[in-house]
């Protein structure tokens, strides 16, 4: 716990997770130990032993006090409104992939929901159906919000599928620019506006990094046959 204090880890390697990351962090009296998965839930207590087994060195000694699962619904549901019924937070699958963002989201889409409720019924003079829910509802949220839900399920993609690709991430990670611009998107919770020629450099390292990362990971390959 003290060396957790003020410190959080995030893991990549398909030893804790094919698709996600693992994670160790304070919560109160604790240390939390902990990996996801979409694509092998089945797996799920094997990567649980792998993550404990990477972080050993740092949580060695400690006692395991409580070990537990959820599913969480990472991508917004195609139907989130149906008659007089509206899904928020996880049940309407508000938790960002890449991240697993998913409190700010839950708590956001309360409020929308609540604020187009009372609109839409003219502050409670009229009833609401679909069509009112659809229109002060869910147009609002996805206006404000869906781009950054389709943005994160391209990196997801895009980085988390191999461990050529999780290196080519960590790589980027070490970017000024990088770091700044995932650091005002997370804060904000949407994209951040950056500088196009700062934009336009950040592509092309992403597409060195993923390439010399792919190169070296077939190496690696290699010399392990």
């Amino acid at each position: 716990m003290e060396y957790y204090e003020d410190l959080a880890e995030m893991y990549v390697g398909n030893d804790v997770s094919p698709d996600f990351y693992a994670w160790v962090f304070p919560k109160c009296d604790h240390v939390a130990v902990g990996t996801g998965t979409v694509c092998s839930k089945q797996d799920i207590k094997v990567f649980q032993r792998a993550i404990r087994a990477r972080a050993n060195a740092k949580i060695s000694g400690g006692k395991v006090i409580k070990v537990e699962a959820h599913p969480i619904p990472e991508h917004p549901r195609p139907t989130r409104v149906r008659g007089r019924v509206a899904l928020i937070g996880d049940a309407a699958g508000y938790v960002t992939k890449c991240s697993g963002e998913g409190i700010y989201f839950a708590a956001k889409s309360g409020r929308m929901c609540g604020e187009a409720i009372i609109k839409a019924s003219e502050g409670g003079e009229r009833m609401i159906d679909e069509d009112d829910l659809k229109r002060e509802y869910l147009k609002e949220w996805d206006a404000k919000y869906i781009t950054t839900f389709r943005f994160l399920d391209l990196l997801q993609k895009v980085f988390y599928g191999s461990d050529a690709a999780r290196e080519a991430l960590v790589e980027l990670c070490g970017d000024e620019y990088v770091q700044r611009m995932t650091f005002e998107s997370y804060l904000y919770k949407k994209l951040a506006d950056g500088n196009r020629w700062e934009d336009a450099k950040m592509v092309f390292n992403t597409v060195g990094s993923l390439m010399r990362c792919n190169i070296l990971g077939k190496k690696m390959e290699g010399l392990k046959l």
